[in-house]
């Protein structure tokens, strides 16, 4: 099972820059995107809707902001929009594709990089998500939560790690966040199950010569309920074309999409 997920700051950007192209030729079996920053009936084009796939999107009420999709190669038995908070859900933040005993989530977590206020919002979305995950643990359901959260988790995981330390995204609190997440209530970070290269990032600021030089954050990832453990066969950040300021996180499971 392939499961690919970016955040495509913009999905119109995206399908001029070939990210549709590029996908046709990946085999995936569910593709979670962010940031759609698109209204459905803004995405009339053919390329929005991929041969082949099950396309289902959650816009934000806002205009040109925020968004998530889902495109399912198999047809699935239900669709979830929302994670169940009027605040998050208005910005369209969740989307969720339950095939038997698994869910695969398109996620985009608040960025609180704007102001204060929007750090704010962060927080209670983490409240929110964490109590959430927390249910979806308990219930016996297999989870992939793929996307954008946000938040990188160790020094590995943001290439200047001392000079961020007060800055949202990298924030104490944030990453004890992730670290309960991980250790305390088990999920796992499908990226960390195989030994990695250093310096693997899928975020770059457009300042600077970040890309270039590769002056990253991994702050995307595919999030796994315990019960995945040992189930993820490959890894990749796809880097060779640029679609979005991240860059696609691919992932492989042993694990088959099965029919209820």
């Amino acid at each position: 099972m392939r499961i690919i997920s970016l955040n495509a700051n913009g999905i119109r950007a995206a399908e001029r820059k070939g990210f549709f192209l590029w996908l046709e030729q990946q085999n995936a079996d569910v593709i979670c995107i962010q940031e759609t920053k698109a209204q459905v009936d803004q995405l009339k084009a053919e390329a929005f809707w991929p041969q082949g796939y099950h396309t289902h999107y959650h816009d934000a009420e806002k205009k040109g902001y925020s968004g998530v999709a889902l495109y399912c190669r198999q047809k699935p038995d239900e669709i979830i929009t929302g994670m169940g908070d009027h605040e998050f859900d208005s910005e369209g933040r969740y989307i969720e594709a339950k095939f038997a005993n698994l869910s695969v989530i398109s996620l985009y977590m608040p960025s609180g990089s704007a102001k204060e206020e929007r750090q704010q919002v962060k927080y209670r979305c983490m409240d929110h998500m964490m109590q959430k995950l927390t249910e979806m643990k308990s219930s016996g359901r297999d989870y992939i939560i793929c996307g954008d959260w946000n938040i990188a988790h160790k020094n590995a995981d943001i290439r200047n790690w001392k000079g961020n330390q007060k800055n949202s995204g990298f924030l104490p609190e944030e990453r004890a966040w992730l670290d309960t997440l991980f250790d305390k209530i088990g999920f796992i970070d499908a990226f960390r199950e195989l030994e990695q290269e250093e310096h693997q990032y899928t975020w770059w600021s457009n300042r600077g010569q970040a890309w270039a030089k590769n002056v990253g954050w991994r702050i995307d990832y595919q999030i796994l309920s315990p019960g995945l453990r040992g189930k993820v066969l490959s890894t990749e950040i796809y880097t060779e074309q640029r679609f979005s300021d991240h860059a696609p996180l691919i992932i492989d499971y042993d694990y088959t999409i099965s029919s209820s």
